[in-house]
């Protein structure tokens, strides 16, 4: 089992209890919330959020990863985000057509996983 494997299921506890009003975090809000200490830290939680990922597209649920952003982007995820999206077959593989389908997901996402 990979680190990333590992965290993956507290990182997903993590964002289906934090209530909707203060989502999205971002990578290093995650990370502190889950006690994570360099190095890596942010590298750690992308893993898991990409393992997420995987485990949401092969359910057909909405990507929890949505309720994860990067500091800069202007609220959107990393770009890792958007190539595995696009890799699963969720997003277009038009880059102008991914900030719609983001915000769609997330919205999805909060209404599947969020409990509050």
């Amino acid at each position: 089992m990979t680190l990333a494997t590992a965290l993956a299921p507290s990182l997903r506890e993590l964002l289906a209890t934090t209530p909707s009003s203060a989502l999205p975090m971002t990578y290093q809000q995650a990370a502190s919330a889950l006690g994570l200490s360099p190095p890596k830290t942010i590298q750690r939680i992308a893993q898991a959020l990409e393992q997420l990922m995987r485990e949401d597209a092969a359910a057909a649920k909405p990507f929890i990863a949505t309720l994860v952003i990067s500091r800069s982007g202007k609220g959107l995820p990393a770009a890792g985000f958007f190539e595995l999206a696009v890799e699963l077959g969720r997003f277009p593989s038009a880059p102008s057509q991914q900030e719609a389908f983001y915000y769609a997901e997330r919205e999805q996402a909060i209404n599947e996983w969020c409990r509050s």
